[in-house]
């Protein structure tokens, strides 16, 4: 086991993988099953999988497919994407999932964090933050799949969620999402610095050493996704994963 996480964060649209740039322009990547399969194959030890239509089209996740990604998944994953109730998460924990990533029901449903970890345990509960920074520089959250600003600090809105109950943090940067140009590393340390809780890292990696700069600045686990999924300078569709050596010598 790694000293530290890396995790390949998958979104899903419809039934087909997508990746996107600044939460925008989704294009497609490919099949999740055939993406999980080489994963397994890579011996990668945790995934993300979000939907990032079901919120915005105020559907209940895809139990159908995400069964089918359970079945073939070897190794732990974690799903987010309308979940707005205890029914849904039950659900999803029947179905094989291991944690549910919570963003806009964080927010506008607070006592859904409260509620899940006191029934599940606060290990399967992540609340995901998405964060991007306003005219004056200022770091906001945003909600509904970047769609909607709140106003709200991230790092208020961290410690509020760690209170709360919440056991991990996944923190976006929509400003960085896709553009392989290193992750928000002040966004990182300032909400690393708040909370007790483990922060994990998305948005920006292009190169191993933006993980190692993203866990300097406190994260304790770090997740991407064009880094795994795309391949060399024109961005060819390949999903990749480090070297066990790479990944050690982080």
């Amino acid at each position: 086991m790694l000293a530290t996480r890396v995790i390949p964060c998958l979104l899903l649209k419809g039934t087909g993988l997508v990746k996107t740039v600044n939460f925008k322009e989704p294009k497609y990547v490919g099949d999740p099953i055939n993406a999980v399969k080489i994963f397994n194959e890579k011996e990668v030890d945790e995934l993300v999988f979000l939907d990032v239509m079901a919120t915005p089209e105020s559907r209940k996740p895809d139990f159908e497919l995400i069964s089918k990604i359970t079945t073939e998944c070897f190794m732990p994953f974690a799903y987010g994407g309308g979940i707005n109730s205890i029914e849904t998460i039950k659900t999803l924990f029947t179905l094989g999932v291991e944690k549910v990533v919570l963003n806009t029901a964080a927010l506008e449903t607070p006592s859904l964090v409260k509620d899940a970890s006191a029934i599940f345990g606060s290990q399967s509960i992540v609340v995901s933050i998405d964060a991007k920074k306003d005219l004056l520089g200022r770091s906001r959250l945003f909600i509904r799949s970047g769609t909607k600003s709140t106003g709200i600090d991230p790092v208020q809105f961290a410690i509020q969620i760690e209170k709360a109950g919440a056991g991990e943090i996944f923190l976006n940067s929509i400003d960085h999402d896709g553009c392989m140009d290193g992750y928000d590393l002040d966004l990182i340390r300032n909400v690393s610095e708040a909370v007790k809780i483990p922060v994990i890292a998305c948005g920006g990696a292009g190169k191993l050493d933006d993980f190692r700069e993203a866990i300097c600045f406190g994260a304790s686990a770090v997740a991407a996704g064009s880094f795994f999924v795309f391949y060399g300078p024109h961005k060819a569709v390949l999903i990749n994963y480090p070297s066990p050596k790479e990944l050690r010598e982080l």
